[in-house]
């Protein structure tokens, strides 16, 4: 087997082996934050009950630290439509008489091998006509439907009390995997007491919803099939 044949099979190892793997993948933009440990408490001696190590029985279990979890409800919906017409249309008029030099009015004929009207008494006689028509019009529709939950966890509470929150969602579906990655800042306000917060309630929202996998790559376009509808194409 020559060199040029182990190094082509050796590609088709290495992308049969690549769409074999489809465990999930984490992306660090939108990973989990951990609680921040509080500081040990000082351990007393001689008594029953140790400070630090107390039950809450009227604390909220509505997410207030950093490391807390938050369910986001995905409520994301979204109707566009745009419409336009565009009508030009544009005639112009040039001509100049022919002038009268030394109060002679000139003329002149044209060689025979000119490719142009070669009749005899030409003159300067100049004269322009144009005329042109622009009609376009064009149309677009769009509608997008997101439902479902993704819990995510506070990554840091801001001054005036609004939580960061980010996190992500990974599904592994037969040969693919889907992806819910969101991020924004939930007003402690808008938590109802289950914990949960819509997502149309979330300021500067970041919702990502993606996939990879067989069934994903099939379903997108080639990168020769990009390029002829690229703005590189010149035609």
């Amino acid at each position: 087997m020559t060199k040029r044949a182990k190094l082509f099979l050796a590609v088709l190892i290495s992308a049969a082996l690549a769409g074999c793997n489809t465990a999930p993948k984490r992306d660090p933009q939108f990973a989990a934050a951990r609680p921040v440990m509080p500081p040990v408490e000082p351990q007393g001696t001689g008594a029953i009950y140790h400070s630090g190590y107390g039950i809450t029985w009227f604390e909220d279990i509505r997410a207030r630290r950093v490391g807390d979890l938050l369910t986001i409800k995905l409520v994301e919906r979204t109707d566009a439509s745009k419409k336009a017409s565009t009508f030009a249309t544009h005639e112009s008029s040039n001509s100049v008489s022919n002038p009268t030099l030394f109060g002679t009015v000139p003329k002149f004929d044209l060689p025979s091998w000119f490719p142009l009207d070669n009749t005899n008494n030409n003159n300067l006689e100049f004269k322009l006509d144009a005329n042109s028509d622009f009609d376009g019009e064009g149309e677009s529709e769009q509608s997008n439907k997101l439902t479902g939950d993704v819990t995510v966890t506070v990554t840091e509470v801001l001054p005036n009390g609004y939580l960061l929150v980010q996190g992500e969602k990974r599904i592994g579906i037969n040969q693919g995997n889907e992806y819910i990655k969101l991020s924004g800042i939930v007003r402690p306000y808008d938590i109802d007491s289950s914990n949960t917060v819509a997502s149309n309630r979330v300021g500067d929202v970041t919702i990502v919803y993606a996939g990879d996998g067989a069934i994903a790559e099939s379903n997108s376009m080639g990168w020769l099939s990009r390029f002829f509808v690229s703005a590189l194409f010149p035609f």
